[in-house]
């Protein structure tokens, strides 16, 4: 009985090979064909023609394979470079009226029921500065971001990128929801991880779980447009900054889908080898977006729901920041011994020991990287603008002053450059490594999606660095 099953299997196998390699696709046109057909002798609906003539035209366009990549970069870039204009003046008012006004009423009302100064510093100096440059920094560009990109969506466009990008996917050996996947990851990598579900092959699944990292998520597209804009922006002339700045931002993006590519590819061809299997993907009909009904899912779904999320991972990582500054050990204190220690290894990759320490503290969330490496900045450096005492944050109400902050710490362009790529390459966060394991019940599996992309980071940071040395 084995053995008839073994020639079956054979068999099938062989006479699968045979039918050639396109035969589902093949087949699932021949049935839309028959269906369309059908419709067509059997279903009138009014304005019918105008309606598909649209779609049909526009989708000729989108979907080209000469038009569809630039107009994805080309919007991506307006989006962008609308973020980038139009979030400075929020997050200076916010920066001024949280870490600047509010804060001095904060320190005057300590001082008055005489706090001990630990507690004070604590509280104040540490976990509501850390929130307040969440708020200050996160807020305005997501106010801005999430509503162009649900318009997007609502317009039904993302469904068009999913279907450009389902050929690559394939020749990289992984499956075309890998594109849904991905797409799903540039909100939230938890969130991507889960949407892996829908794909049918484990060996797929498998990969779409492992390279999800690689798509930026909400809490890494402040650091992103933040740093393009200080550092890459301030490369050019002013008029061309915003531009400059968005097409940074669209480098790393696309970079990181480049990566998942290469690396769905590698895995695909070694430890995870397979055939890729086929999916169909209908694409939805265009439609006016809804306006209040983007607002509403981009505000309140998105925007404040990521801003809460960060705000509570703040709060509680700038207790340990100010405690890491604070407590010393002959008469050094803890982030220096770590800083002082990892700084060689990391001046070696273009970054610094502070960022290295940010990028632990903020394993929980990855919207803290920034706050935390400003905080860590003043106290390390001695660079307290406000108040007294170690682990104070400054005050500032401009990112000139922010960019005159981090270059008093020693940043450089590549220092910039290389934080935006380490921002793309680095471990997932505390939530998105607990929602892996939950999908693969697999240390294996998580550890390797935990490690990989922190192995690629560094790699790529020393190749920039090294290269830019040269030059």
């Amino acid at each position: 009985m084995v053995n008839k099953k073994e020639e079956i299997v054979e068999l099938a196998n062989n006479l699968r090979w045979e039918v050639g390699g396109n035969f589902h696709d093949s087949l699932m046109e021949s049935i839309y064909k028959e269906a369309g057909d059908i419709v067509k002798k059997t279903v009138r609906k009014k304005d019918e023609k105008h309606a598909f003539g649209f779609d049909k035209k526009l989708d000729k366009i989108v979907t080209n394979k000469w038009t569809g990549f630039p107009i994805m970069f080309i919007l991506l870039a307006i989006v962008f470079w609308i973020t980038v204009q139009g979030s400075n003046y929020p997050s200076q008012l916010l920066s001024s009226l949280l870490v600047g006004d509010l804060y001095e009423t904060l320190k005057g009302f300590s001082h008055s029921l005489a706090i001990p100064q630990w507690i004070d510093g604590l509280l104040i100096d540490g976990g509501y500065l850390a929130m307040a440059w969440v708020i200050s920094v996160m807020l305005p560009p997501m106010a801005i971001f999430f509503p162009l990109f649900t318009l997007l969506e609502d317009f039904g466009y993302l469904p068009r990128v999913a279907f450009n990008m389902d050929s690559l996917f394939r020749k990289a050996g992984a499956h075309g929801k890998q594109a849904l996947t991905m797409s799903m990851g540039f909100g939230c990598n938890a969130a991507g991880v889960i949407a892996t579900r829908v794909i049918d092959s484990p060996r797929e699944r498998l990969i779409a779980i492992i390279t999800n990292n690689f798509s930026l998520c909400n809490g890494r597209w402040p650091t992103q447009i933040l740093i393009a804009t200080i550092f890459i922006g301030g490369l050019v002339p002013a008029n061309l900054a915003g531009i400059i700045s968005a097409g940074a931002v669209v480098g790393v993006a696309v970079l990181g889908v480049v990566l998942s590519l290469i690396t769905s590819w590698g895995l695909s061809k070694t430890v995870l080898k397979g055939e890729a299997s086929t999916f169909n993907l209908e694409l939805p009909p265009y439609r006016p977006p809804r306006v209040l009904q983007t607002l509403y899912t981009s505000l309140i779904d998105r925007t404040l729901i990521v801003l809460w999320r960060a705000i509570v991972f703040a709060f509680p990582a700038g207790l340990v920041i100010w405690s890491v500054a604070n407590i010393h050990i002959d008469g050094i204190s803890l982030a220096d011994y770590f800083i002082n220690w990892i700084d060689p290894f990391a001046i070696l990759i273009g970054l610094n020991g502070i960022i290295l320490l940010a990028y632990v503290i903020a394993i929980p969330a990855n919207e803290i990287v920034i706050p935390t490496i400003l905080m860590l900045t003043v106290v390390h450096f001695g660079l307290h603008g406000v108040g007294a005492g170690a682990g104070v944050m400054f005050q500032t109400d401009s990112l000139s002053a922010t960019k005159q902050l981090l270059e008093a710490g020693g940043w450089t362009v590549l220092t910039g450059v290389n934080l935006m790529l380490f921002s793309l390459l680095h471990n997932p966060c505390s939530t998105t490594i607990y929602t892996i394991y939950e999908e693969t019940k697999s240390i294996k599996w998580t550890a390797l999606s935990t490690f990989l992309p922190i192995v690629m980071g560094i790699v790529l940071c020393f190749l920039v660095a090294q290269i830019w040395q040269l030059f």
